[in-house]
């Protein structure tokens, strides 16, 4: 083959000896083409080293095998495991992956949807910033929509979210199975459903023992400082516990911090369990804490599989709740 020599379409069907149509035919994989002739085409492209052209095969097929992303969370603190996770999805179906990021703002975010549609995307992954619902953009997209861990407010769209009533409830299992039975709980903003999500856990868990929670919940930002400001009131006003669920990895690492200053040793006198499994403090604080993993990658993953099944007419609308994980380290002891 001469150097600089990049065969056609019209090369392979030479080749093999059949006409333009039915060499497309083939490398597209249609039915109408006898067993025999595909096989003949393809050896053909082999031999060429041919690379189908994705725009004429995107024409043929109605598909440009590029999808969107799009998220609303400028953090990245749970919106990036989610987009890696799609991200393999798609690489393994070999998609093009186009990503936008809304930052929140509801005017960017329609910018960023027109110029997804002006790309001619083939379907679309919206990732939310918290797992309170948000506005459904379904009806503005001539292509399906998939919601990851921010679920749509409609129910016929399709969401994945965490289970995080079910996480918390492991999380408090696993206190009650260590022997706990004065258990408190500190937590973020109640007007985040998180927040009211993992609270309700922790009671279904409580109630199923027949253990009283100990104190009232506690609700503030998600930050160590509140986990400091947290441990420094429920230390004075319930002396008595010996295990706290936080609502997250940094209201956990606040509390550890200020449970040691005043000689509570954790797990011995107190056990601690946190949330998200955010490594950069679930692994470092000493000690190293206990926490709910939600599996993000794996739910985005998910989400970018059913968005292939979505593209294919067969959608699963609802919201689908994926099982969260424990990850049990130093801060509640070990069994």
């Amino acid at each position: 083959m001469r150097k600089g020599f990049r065969p056609t379409i019209t090369d392979v069907a030479a080749l093999a000896g059949v006409s333009i149509a039915t060499a497309s035919k083939a490398l597209n994989g249609r039915q109408d083409v006898r067993d025999s002739t595909r096989q003949r085409v393809l050896e053909a492209a082999r031999e060429l080293a041919f690379q189908p052209n994705e725009l004429a095969r995107g024409l043929l097929s109605g598909q440009t095998r590029t999808v969107g992303l799009l998220t609303s969370d400028s953090a990245g603190r749970f919106g990036i495991p989610v987009l890696l996770g799609a991200e393999d999805a798609f690489g393994a179906g070999e998609m093009a992956v186009l990503l936008c990021d809304a930052r929140g703002d509801a005017i960017r975010e329609q910018h960023h949807l027109r110029a997804l549609l002006s790309r001619r995307i083939d379907g679309l992954i919206v990732v939310g910033e918290s797992t309170d619902p948000r506005p459904s953009v379904s009806s503005d997209v001539p292509v399906p929509v998939v919601y990851a861990y921010g679920p749509s407010e409609d129910p016929a769209d399709v969401s994945f979210v965490p289970d995080d009533v079910g996480g918390a409830a492991m999380a408090v299992r696993h206190l009650l199975a260590m022997g706990r039975r004065r258990v408190a709980h500190v937590t973020g903003p109640a007007h985040y459903k998180a927040a009211r999500d993992r609270e309700e856990g922790l009671r279904l868990a409580l109630a199923e023992a027949g253990v009283a929670q100990t104190g009232q919940t506690l609700c503030g930002p998600w930050s160590q400082r509140w986990g400091r400001h947290a441990a420094e009131m429920l230390l004075m006003a319930e002396p008595e516990i010996d295990a706290v669920f936080c609502g997250s990895d940094q209201i956990a690492a606040g509390f550890v911090e200020i449970a040691r200053e005043r000689g509570r040793r954790v797990p011995d006198d107190l056990a601690v369990v946190g949330y998200d499994n955010w490594e950069v403090l679930s692994t470092e604080t000493r000690p190293a804490l206990t926490t709910v993993d939600m599996n993000l990658e794996m739910l985005g993953r998910t989400a970018a599989q059913h968005l292939f099944a979505a593209i294919d007419g067969r959608a699963t609308p609802g919201v689908h709740r994926m099982p969260c994980e424990l990850v049990i380290r130093d801060s509640t002891g070990r069994s």
